[in-house]
């Protein structure tokens, strides 16, 4: 296939290195920084940059936030190759997907989305690696009406980059396990690192403090949109997450040590009920 990647940042661009590690594609791409272009050409992560022409590519991939891709599919639709599939990358589906599939049927094109459940702590093209995607979950987001090969094609990239386990999902229960599986840990690290004590944890942490702090440098503008985006499903499981805390919270206040106990063996149970269901499984 000739495959066009719209923006080289982090999953741009590790989507290119990966193209051209593990497949025969041709690999074309473009991003806004010039400067991005001609290090993804040194590192033989493209094999040309996009000349400013949309005809004859078979999958054009959007790796932009949800804002971007959707500004540059109105004003570039018309460009591209009738019936050529695209794509994106967006964790946001729902709503999103929805008007991306306009977009694309009333220029006579093909839309499924993508969500590689991969990333790092910091973001951009220097940061991008060609094996991002190796074990990573990776979720293709059809419509009823989608073409069962539009979806198998994306299933078959995702094998390709190194995905482990590829979940084929509607756009709605896309958004409502998102919210769950990712989004509300964004913020539960946001809130976490506006405690004073921050400051003077060095020499007092360890792993699970890593753990919980890492993904709180995430990029405010993209993760405002996608939160924003899925607000409802977001404010469900943030809502049943501080139910829970104040459980906590009142057990501490009370002095109650028998239903911290219990709080706790609960968490500690339904952990490994999942962890024994997931026995086998790619993350």
């Amino acid at each position: 296939m000739k495959i066009l990647v719209v923006g080289l940042g982090l999953i741009g661009g590790s989507f290119c290195k990966a193209l051209k590690k593990y497949t025969y594609h041709t690999v074309v791409g473009c991003d806004l920084n010039h400067d991005i272009e001609n290090a993804a050409l040194r590192d033989v992560a493209l094999d040309e940059v996009f000349d400013g022409n949309y005809q004859g590519y078979d999958l054009i991939i959007a790796a932009l936030f949800p804002e971007g891709t959707e500004r540059f599919f109105s004003e570039h639709a018309a460009e591209i190759s009738k019936n050529t599939l695209i794509t994106d990358v967006c964790g946001i589906k729902g709503a999103f997907s929805e008007r991306m599939k306009k977009i694309a049927e009333s220029n006579g094109l093909r839309y499924v989305g993508i969500h590689p459940m991969a990333g790092k702590e910091f973001g951009g093209y220097y940061n991008s690696t060609a094996d991002l995607f190796v074990k990573a979950n990776f979720i293709v987001a059809p419509f009823e009406d989608s073409r069962e090969e539009d979806t198998e094609l994306l299933k078959k990239l995702a094998g390709e980059v190194g995905a482990g386990k590829i979940v084929v999902t509607t756009p709605e229960n896309h958004d409502k396990m998102i919210a769950y599986t990712s989004q509300l840990a964004h913020i539960v690290s946001s809130a976490y690192v506006k405690s004073p004590e921050l400051g003077l944890e060095c020499g007092f942490s360890g792993g699970s403090f890593q753990d919980m702090t890492r993904i709180a440098t995430m990029n405010e503008k993209m993760w405002t949109d996608l939160f924003m985006q899925n607000k409802e499903n977001l404010q469900y499981e943030l809502d049943m997450l501080i139910k829970n805390l104040m459980k906590y919270s009142d057990a501490l206040k009370s002095s109650d040590a028998e239903t911290m106990r219990a709080l706790i063996a609960e968490g500690r149970e339904l952990k490994e009920e999942n962890l024994r269901h997931r026995v086998g499984q790619p993350n």
